[in-house]
């Protein structure tokens, strides 16, 4: 209680109010007789202190006279303001002249840099001036494709989404269809968190170097839009074209033919690229089979170059098994089966998923006279992009 002397009326009284409290029963009595302060002064003051009021007019209370204190450094040395934006923006604009081009721009490094220049100012500073410049701490951004775009990508983007509302009024079947990133089997990093107990986290492989000898899962999808039903064919040896149209074919077998028993058509939503793109030739001979095995003109429309991220199997079907196997170690083929498999969502997703050990050599190659066999109808609008594949047997049931 020393300090009361100090201290003008408000303050006195609610400094007895929070020692009272903090004392507990028989408080209020002990600081009333160690201050002289009245049992009801104290009383009152332990109301304030629960006033958010009151707080916030103690807090608006100036000791200080305006303008007192140590001045910013930024304010006493605009020079070194604008020196620290040069280099920062160069980094963030691609200077090739800035000396952080090639470096972390960290606090510590930009420290340095400035010192350099011969400014003496620490990283924390550095870290409070460029808050107030506006800047924060971010990660990368993955919105950007390859490539340039092309003229005619939303025009292609239109005559898909065109095809695609045609085919679900007529209750035609309609898939989105991709390659998932390939997965890693046994005791590697996989992002993301989950629940454990305490102390006992999953442990897994410090590296996860390239390895050719690592066993490897390629999970194939096709996404049902209309039904938003997902199958999923992993794969063990390589993505090819075969493969791709495998797995169409597993999926037509298990869940296509038998929920559009009376589809003639079928509508296949792909990208341009990867096994399934518009310029692999052994995309469009395997797919030939399997239209000549099930008797459905089969409509190609693929994605634009560089649009792969579009893909509706992405969103709809992708995102939601890598957040259902978040931070689990994909140990085994079956294991990645499973999480697949029990892949759900609130919109009422469900998803298949089967393990393909079969063998699918790459590099196969297409004669001139096997692509001339096919029974390919190109579209009038980019027929490279968007084609009809009809059976060379009409009479072939499905």
């Amino acid at each position: 209680m020393s300090l009361l002397p100090y201290l003008n009326e408000k303050q006195k009284r609610i400094a007895a109010a929070v020692e009272a409290r903090s004392l507990g029963y028989g408080g209020i009595s002990e600081v009333a007789a160690a201050t002289g302060l009245s049992r009801t002064t104290i009383h009152r003051a332990m109301e304030e202190l629960e006033d958010p009021e009151i707080r916030l007019e103690m807090r608006s209370e100036r000791v200080r006279t305006w303008g007192g204190g140590r001045k910013k450094i930024a304010v006493e040395n605009p020079v070194l303001l604008k020196k620290l934006k040069s280099f920062v923006e160069s980094t963030t604009r691609g200077d090739p002249m800035s000396p952080l081009l090639w470096t972390s721009k960290s606090t510590r490094y930009l420290a340095q840099a400035l010192s350099q220049e011969g400014f003496s100012v620490s990283h924390r500073v550095i870290a409070d001036m460029l808050r107030e410049m506006g800047y924060n701490l971010q990660a990368n951004l993955k919105t950007l494709e390859e490539g340039a775009d092309h003229p005619d990508r939303d025009r292609q983007f239109h005559y898909l989404n065109d095809c695609v509302r045609r085919y679900l009024t007529r209750g035609e079947p309609v898939i989105s269809v991709d390659t998932k990133k390939k997965e890693l089997i046994g005791p590697y990093y996989n992002r993301g968190r989950e629940w454990q107990p305490k102390g006992e986290p999953e442990k897994v492989l410090v590296h996860d170097f390239i390895d050719p000898e690592v066993p490897k899962a390629i999970p194939y999808g096709v996404y049902d839009i209309a039904r938003n039903q997902g199958w999923v064919n992993v794969g063990c040896d390589h993505d090819t074209a075969s493969f791709a149209m495998e797995s169409i074919r597993r999926w037509w077998r298990s869940m296509g033919s038998p929920a559009y028993p009376e589809a003639e058509r079928l509508l296949i939503c792909a990208d341009g690229g990867g096994s399934n793109g518009y310029r692999i030739r052994l995309w469009k001979v395997e797919l030939q089979t399997f239209v000549d095995e099930t008797g459905l003109a089969v409509t190609v429309c693929h994605l634009p170059p560089g649009t792969s991220k579009w893909n509706k199997i992405e969103h709809r079907l992708f995102s939601h098994i890598s957040m259902n196997w978040r931070g689990r170690p994909l140990i085994s083929h079956e294991v990645v089966v499973k999480l697949i498999g029990s892949t759900k969502t609130k919109t009422g997703l469900k998803v298949k998923a089967r393990l393909d050990k079969g063998k699918y050599p790459p590099k196969v190659k297409v004669s001139d006279e096997e692509m001339a066999s096919l029974n390919i109808e190109p579209h009038k609008f980019h027929g490279e992009w968007n084609y009809t594949i009809r059976p060379r047997n009409p009479k072939v049931k499905k």
